[in-house]
């Protein structure tokens, strides 16, 4: 076994594996145990009862955390990819945030959205693949494809943003495929989703306002901006990025230029118009999962 961090405390209660044999309970190295306690008074030396009833006093660096074991065990048989090659799998990438909804300033950042299709021998592996290969500055983040065909199907605002966004940079056939039937998720889950992104906006403003004393416009901007886009896709079946003609509008929100009483009166407004969009939408209630489902298997059997 991997040594581990001896600097570890082991709480009462874990359970342990032996690294040498007990010969006070006649046991062999890799006998499972579980730890009662720490005796100080004789250094760092643990009291660890096992399941036949034997005690034994062993030391800090004759034992290790069960968990840790089995997790050694993997990582002797699998490191998995690293970063680097997987980034080389990237199918499909965005731009969405402030430049595509036609909001961005001068030194507006650049948000990389995306997804990738790893190799089924990777995907396949002890080790797997991350749900999400991200940038340190979080300005590019890309979905395993089945991650993201997950979150589409949930009606996640940023998600059906990637697949709407005007800005897109590269993708591949393939991506492709997956952009012209973007219509099959969206469905009246929009509403249930957009609410509850709006919401959460709405939260962090009060929040901030409550803990600062002042607004955090860009929150109120993001929270109008939510509203418009979830009305237009349960009216137009399509997700809007763009603001279009509220693009003035959300501007002087940022810049603190409407007042909260005026922002307040348009947020209720557009709340009862959310909910008028819904009782009258077309859109049908639930994606359209066997195709998402057909996409997904024929796109992970193109990578065998």
């Amino acid at each position: 076994m991997d040594a581990e961090p001896q600097s570890w405390i082991i709480p009462v209660g874990t359970h342990v594996v032996t690294r040498v044999p007990v010969q006070a309970a006649d046991l062999p190295a890799g006998a499972a145990g579980m730890v009662g306690g720490l005796l100080a008074d004789e250094g760092e030396v643990y009291a660890v009862s096992f399941p036949g009833g034997a005690t034994a006093r062993l030391r800090r660096e004759d034992l290790a955390i069960r968990k840790h074991v089995h997790r050694e065990g993997l990582e002797q048989i699998a490191e998995g990819p690293t970063q680097d090659e997987l980034w080389q799998h990237v199918i499909y990438r965005c731009v969405i945030g402030s430049r595509a909804y036609g909001l961005a300033e001068d030194d507006s950042d650049f948000d990389r959205r995306g997804f990738y299709l790893p190799p089924a021998a990777l995907h396949w592996s002890i080790a797997g693949v991350p749900e999400q290969l991200e940038t340190d500055d979080h300005e590019e983040c890309y979905w395993e494809i089945g991650k993201f065909v997950n979150l589409a199907l949930k009606a996640n605002p940023n998600i059906l943003e990637c697949l709407y966004t005007p800005l897109v940079e590269y993708m591949t056939p393939l991506a492709a495929e997956l952009r012209e039937m973007r219509g099959a998720f969206v469905s009246r889950m929009v509403y249930q989703t957009y609410n509850g992104y709006a919401m959460s906006q709405f939260h962090k403003m009060n929040r901030h306002l409550r803990t600062t004393g002042e607004m955090n416009w860009k929150h109120a901007m993001h929270l109008i901006r939510l509203l418009l886009s979830g009305i237009a896709a349960l009216r137009e079946g399509a997700i809007r990025v763009d603001v279009g003609e509220h693009r003035e509008q959300l501007l002087a929100i940022r810049r603190g230029e409407m007042s909260v009483d005026d922002l307040e009166a348009w947020r209720r407004r557009l709340h009862r118009e959310f909910d008028a969009a819904l009782a009258r939408s077309d859109l049908p209630e639930r994606p359209d999962y066997g195709r998402a489902n057909a996409f997904l298997v024929r796109a992970r059997r193109s990578m065998v």
